[in-house]
């Protein structure tokens, strides 16, 4: 990762997004800033959905909620256009998935209410402050994502099993890893799990369900957090008759400081 990308202003990777000129993730990109996952929902649906994210803060920690038809969102960014600024979008019809498009402008409705959830990548740089090797950041891939065998709590018609994040340490990082992100519970805070990944579910730790595989070196093992992704999982079981959110590692990038989420 260059040191050009990573002293990218939000606003300039926003208006690249904007612009087409960036389509990949965004794991590494303007360093200090928080980036968010994503999910838009029809309002009929969105109360549900605001008490599955309620029941289940790990995976799916609130950082806004739209108004019904906002796409700017000046809480988190002064120039935010929710249709254009993250570079993948997807697309599903009653729990379907039905297309990945970098703009959503020609979907939008009145009736959609867009939430912002925390996201792993904000305390990824507090690991590397630290001196820790983020494999997925040095190795310039998206991080690998997992689905797992752990329940969430249901919500209405929202349930499902939660997706989880990993990236590899040795036994004495783990423990530096997990208490450095436990100071971020906004953006899901400590791990999950560690080692033996058959435990939560996951059968090849070389084959992610979302993202790329990364390298497990002699000595180190998996450590999970839990990941926003876990509401595309529950959207395929709620089948709302329409939804968006976004591609896996393809975040908004806000105007939010990552310090200010730390706590402790």
């Amino acid at each position: 990762m260059s040191q050009a990308i990573q002293n990218l202003s939000p606003s300039e990777l926003r208006q690249q997004i904007r612009s087409g000129a960036h389509t990949g993730n965004t794991s590494g990109y303007c360093a200090g800033y928080v980036q968010c996952n994503m999910v838009i929902l029809p309002s009929d649906w969105a109360d549900d959905f605001l008490k599955f994210c309620e029941a289940n803060p790990k995976p799916c920690p609130l950082i806004e909620v739209a108004k019904a038809g906002e796409f700017s969102i000046p809480k988190v960014g002064t120039d935010i256009d929710i249709r254009t600024d993250i570079p993948s979008y997807r697309v599903f019809e009653n729990g379907q998935l039905i297309s990945e498009v970098n703009d959503i402008s020609g979907l939008w409705r009145d009736d959609l209410v867009v939430f912002l959830l925390g996201c792993s990548f904000s305390f990824e740089e507090a690991l590397i402050a630290d001196g820790l090797d983020v494999r997925n950041i040095n190795e310039g891939k998206n991080v690998p994502m997992y689905r797992t065998n752990i329940e969430c709590t249901p919500a209405g018609p929202f349930d499902g099993q939660m997706v989880v994040s990993m990236r590899p340490f040795a036994p004495e990082e783990a423990l530096r890893a997990a208490e450095i992100s436990g100071r971020f519970p906004s953006v899901h805070g400590e791990p999950i799990h560690y080692a033996n990944p058959q435990d939560i579910g996951i059968a090849d730790i070389n084959q992610p369900d979302y993202g790329d595989a990364v390298t497990i070196n002699d000595g180190e093992h998996p450590l999970f957090w839990a990941c926003g992704v876990t509401p595309q999982v529950a959207l395929e079981n709620a089948k709302p008759p329409f939804c968006i959110t976004h591609s896996p590692g393809s975040m908004l990038v806000t105007d939010m400081k990552n310090a200010d989420l730390q706590v402790g």
